[in-house]
């Protein structure tokens, strides 16, 4: 079995009478039976699960005949059938029970408030309910744009199992996160270490369903250099406080080193919280810190939007290249954020897209990570935004690409006048993608013309 397109544990699990088989990339199929597969019996159950898939899948007119309707935040919504639901979902009865109309629509988000799920994470459970079996890993959805990625733990693999297993929990399909958490647990030890606060943070909302994967994400990231904004920023407070305090009853951090930063440059991040880099530029003037000291640049790019970033470099006191606790720069961070606004400030202002983490990727690689190929290559119609995840990896490669004789893209860009970053920016937020590209080359071509003539 190809484990980039199902789960690399058990095929096999049931609950009662409910039977749940996940489909390997053969398409061959094994059932929770001890009776062989070529039984009627047997042979009865796959055409009614076939069959029911087939009732979900339609793409009629009149979805055969669905009767209500869910509506994700991303405004798509997908028909079903109340019946086959409410008999499958305690949640779903209870849900549909409020539902008098034919064709009523509840809103998904009404269910699952705190974390949101895909469309096809909620396709990958509503088929489950109507079929009794888990489909493999959607390809285009589980798959980054990284060749060299083995796609079995890449962010786009996490984020699709960990709204699936939220979903489950939403729903209290019982067996899915069972399935679900036991996949998570078995890729665990290769996933990137910012991408476990992703799975930590689902575990924690699954409560004692997902005790196993907690338990694993935190000890996890107990023996990690993650810090304690990061985590702060990402984890509730007393799971915070549990990965501080076993990192100092284990020896791996220092007292002083476990609380959050001292209070001038908490006072800085606050500032910039609120967007206010005049009150950053007051504070710095006290000289009790500066920005580097205060890993300010690396905050701002990490949490605040694109305008603050950018007036916190204009005021040229950062270290645009400095690295953080971790090793990752600024432009590093950015790429993990994947706000092209942010980037293209940080490439204007001499960020290096050369510089390697502390495991050796650029930040072109980091965003290769993170993109989904069906975000990546799906076509954009004209006039409409182009996914910001495929614009950070355009703008990365072709900052790597640019430049031959200072080697650095960068350098270039910074030489760049103010009203062509402008017009990069602009384009970039009008979704115009071809503009936005071929803008950016007319900045390299001048900026190269510019340095062979000095």
């Amino acid at each position: 079995m190809d484990n980039r397109n199902g789960f690399s544990d058990s095929n096999e699990i049931s609950n009662n009478s409910s039977t749940c088989c996940i489909a390997a990339a053969t398409n061959s199929e094994t059932l929770a039976s001890s009776e062989p597969l070529n039984t009627p019996d047997i042979a009865a159950l796959q055409i009614l699960s076939r069959n029911l898939e087939s009732v979900f899948e339609s793409t009629d007119s009149d979805s055969l005949y669905s009767d209500a309707k869910i509506g994700l935040s991303s405004g798509r919504e997908v028909p079903v059938h109340r019946c086959i639901l409410s008999a499958r979902s305690s949640v779903f009865k209870t849900v549909f029970s409020g539902l008098k109309d034919r064709g009523a629509k509840f809103e998904l988000k009404e269910l699952a408030r705190d974390y949101e799920i895909g469309y096809d994470s909620l396709v990958a459970v509503l088929a489950y309910l109507y079929s009794g079996r888990v489909r493999s890993l959607p390809r285009g959805v589980c798959v980054c744009v990284d060749d060299d990625c083995s796609h079995l733990a890449c962010r786009p693999a996490v984020d699709f199992v960990a709204e699936v297993l939220y979903a489950a929990f939403t729903f209290q399909v019982s067996e899915l996160i069972s399935l679900y958490q036991r996949h998570l647990l078995d890729i665990i030890d290769k996933v990137e270490m910012d991408d476990i606060l992703v799975v930590l943070y689902v575990a924690n909302m699954c409560g004692n369903t997902c005790e196993r994967l907690l338990a694993k994400c935190i000890e996890t990231l107990v023996k990690s250099d993650v810090d304690i904004v990061t985590l702060d920023k990402a984890l509730p407070y007393h799971i915070v406080k549990q990965i501080m305090d076993s990192r100092l009853e284990l020896g791996l951090d220092k007292p002083e080193n476990t609380g959050f930063p001292d209070k001038h440059v908490k006072r800085i991040h606050r500032a910039l919280d609120s967007d206010d880099v005049e009150l950053v530029r007051m504070l710095l003037k006290e000289g009790h810190t500066n920005l580097d000291e205060a890993s300010a640049l690396h905050y701002a790019v990490a949490y605040c939007d694109a305008k603050t970033t950018t007036e916190l470099l204009d005021l040229g006191l950062a270290d645009v290249n400095r690295r953080n606790s971790r090793g990752y720069t600024v432009l590093h961070v950015a790429a993990m954020r994947k706000e092209p606004k942010i980037i293209v400030s940080l490439l204007t202002k001499g960020a290096r897209p050369s510089d390697l983490t502390l495991d050796g990727r650029k930040a072109f690689q980091i965003s290769k990570r993170l993109t989904r190929a069906a975000d990546y290559y799906m076509s954009t119609e004209e006039g409409k935004a182009s996914p910001k995840d495929r614009l950070c990896v355009e703008i990365l490669e072709q900052a790597e690409r640019r430049d031959p004789l200072l080697g650095e893209a960068s350098l270039s860009l910074a030489m760049a006048g103010d009203d062509l970053r402008m017009k990069l920016l602009y384009l970039e937020n009008r979704g115009d993608a071809v503009g936005f590209n071929q803008s950016y080359l007319l900045v390299q071509q001048n900026s190269f013309i510019q340095t062979k003539s000095r």
